[in-house]
């Protein structure tokens, strides 16, 4: 099997390393991990705001998913990375708000540190319906 890279796309912050911010596996996209850097300023919100870095991780996800032609309704897997669990709630009601029933499945795991001191990081699975 062939694996197709997104590297670049309109409204892409380049990586911060060597990998690619998503590969297509035939009908699967593997969408990197994002964390709330704005890509016009290359740093996160400012103020350690979780609700405002959790908003921003969506906006580049759904930036990734567009490049290949998806939405959030193709994503089936989710894992949200927290640096502080106090924060799950807050996160939990902005990630309510992004994806329409049937949600997808998601696994939330607390990480002792993110890059760039990211509170919040997501990766995602999608499927490209034919």
């Amino acid at each position: 099997m062939s694996r197709e890279a997104i590297t670049q796309g309109p409204g892409l912050a380049a990586p911060l390393g060597p990998y690619s911010r998503a590969v297509w596996a035939g009908e699967l996209l593997f969408v990197s991990g994002q964390t709330g850097v704005v890509p016009a300023s290359g740093s996160l919100p400012p103020g350690g705001d979780v609700a405002a870095e959790t908003r921003q991780v969506f906006a580049n996800l759904k930036v990734v998913l567009a490049v290949a032609g998806l939405s959030f309704d193709d994503v089936i897997k989710v894992n949200v990375f927290v640096v502080d669990m106090n924060d799950f709630a807050t996160v939990n009601a902005i990630y309510a708000e992004q994806f329409s029933e049937p949600r997808p499945a998601r696994t939330t795991i607390a990480a002792a540190a993110l890059p760039g001191g990211a509170r919040v990081e997501m990766e995602m699975v999608a499927l490209r319906r034919s």
